[in-house]
């Protein structure tokens, strides 16, 4: 079944198409992004894979709207000498991620005018997603009218979050009036995690209990008992929890008030200071990882702040997780960070042997991208080192959805 999986920003389409069996049994055609939308210059990349090679494609030229954008994916995809299909209906169904569905929805769905209803109405709380999506599933549904439409909501892996743990300490009629709660995000990459964990333990998901980290330039963790989501750190917004890339993760909400009258910045300009101009590269001016790591071990003492507070945070979050997970049967690293990231892993376990995390120096340094254990001999709970995919997770469950209808 070949499935394509839009990820639709405000100036930016992500796509993949897929010829797709099974989690083990699928093949990557075309991968790609179009960003710059509305710029007097866009850009393209395009890439097709066959024969175990990858080929590359890069444009410059104007993309007005979506619109464009989308039919530039189309043109590239069925290009009769470089492309993957002959033409658009080969297309068995489009695989959309979406922000936030609030409490509405628990699991993916196809697209209806009441689910697009509902994208819309919550526009309040993913300003910044929740439109661009929906308006990758407008352009998808002119562009591919004869393949089914499905919804992946990055917030329903977290819908099984007992009230104790998505309630803020607020005014009740806050949430029944406004829907404040938390709500969690990277939903899709913690329950792809969560099921891979369950089959390199080999045993059933419904009996695994984890924490997972998915670290990359936006961070969080889920505390998953069972196979079901417990808890998250992001919020109701992606910018509470851990320390990020750009995002500052948890603060006190009356600094944001001093901040204000000693600055003169208003609302706005603040909270996108703490999403844009925050966490890693708040502190030390940069905010990819592996220069910070570089910058720390060459001394310079903001780098090495910067690592210290990264670290200290996910510690801090693994110990609170592991007191609301019973027979906890591993902690997972994920994501760019978290795959990659020898030093960061190592920093992060060194000190929490007192918890039972005893990590192996040895094998944490390996570089793979296969599945593998990092931690010691005898040590009683496991670290994991797990690849994500979310595209391919919303490409499963985009299959899913059309075979069960």
């Amino acid at each position: 079944m070949k499935i394509l999986v839009i990820n639709a920003g405000s100036s930016s389409i992500k796509y993949q198409l897929m010829d797709l069996v099974d989690v083990h049994r699928y093949t990557l055609l075309a991968s790609g992004l179009v960003e710059k939308i509305g710029e007097p210059k866009g850009c393209v990349v395009h890439k097709t894979y066959s024969g175990g090679q990858e080929h590359k494609l890069v444009e410059e030229e104007p993309l007005p709207s979506h619109r464009e954008g989308m039919a530039r994916v189309v043109a590239l995809l069925t290009d009769p000498a470089n492309g993957v299909i002959r033409n658009a209906s080969e297309i068995d169904g489009v695989g959309h991620r979406v922000l936030s569905c609030g409490e509405v929805y628990s699991d993916t769905v196809r697209v209806t005018p009441k689910v697009k209803a509902t994208i819309r109405e919550f526009f309040p709380l993913g300003p910044l997603h929740n439109p661009p999506n929906l308006m990758g599933i407008e352009v998808a549904e002119e562009f591919f009218p004869a393949a089914p439409q499905i919804a992946v909501f990055d917030t329903a892996f977290h819908q099984t979050m007992p009230p104790k743990a998505f309630l803020y300490a607020t005014p009740y009629e806050w949430y029944e009036k406004y829907r404040l709660r938390k709500y969690g995000f990277h939903g899709t990459s913690h329950k792809f995690i969560a099921q891979e964990t369950a089959e390199f333990l080999r045993q059933p998901l419904a009996q695994t209990s984890l924490i997972s980290i998915h670290l990359g330039n936006g961070c969080s963790m889920a505390a998953i008992h069972n196979g079901k989501c417990v808890d998250t750190t992001m919020g109701v917004t992606p910018l509470e929890g851990l320390m990020m890339g750009t995002r500052s993760g948890d603060i006190d909400p009356a600094a944001l008030e001093y901040i204000m009258g000693q600055t003169g910045l208003d609302i706005h300009q603040i909270t996108t200071a703490l999403n844009k101009q925050s966490g890693l590269k708040g502190v030390c001016g940069v905010n990819d990882m592996r220069e910070v790591v570089e910058a720390a071990a060459a001394g310079n003492a903001q780098a090495e702040t910067a690592l210290q507070m990264f670290c200290y945070r996910i510690q801090k979050y693994i110990g609170a997780y592991m007191a609301v997970v019973p027979n906890l049967d591993a902690i997972v690293f994920t994501a760019g960070i978290g795959q990659n990231s020898a030093p960061v892993r190592e920093r992060i376990c060194r000190d929490l042997a007192h918890l039972g995390l005893r990590i192996d120096p040895v094998q944490n340094a390996v570089r793979s991208d296969a599945p593998r254990g990092i931690e010691q001999d005898g040590a009683p709970i496991k670290i994991l080192v797990l690849p994500t995919n979310e595209e391919l997770q919303i490409a499963l469950e985009t299959k899913q959805i059309i075979e069960a209808s």
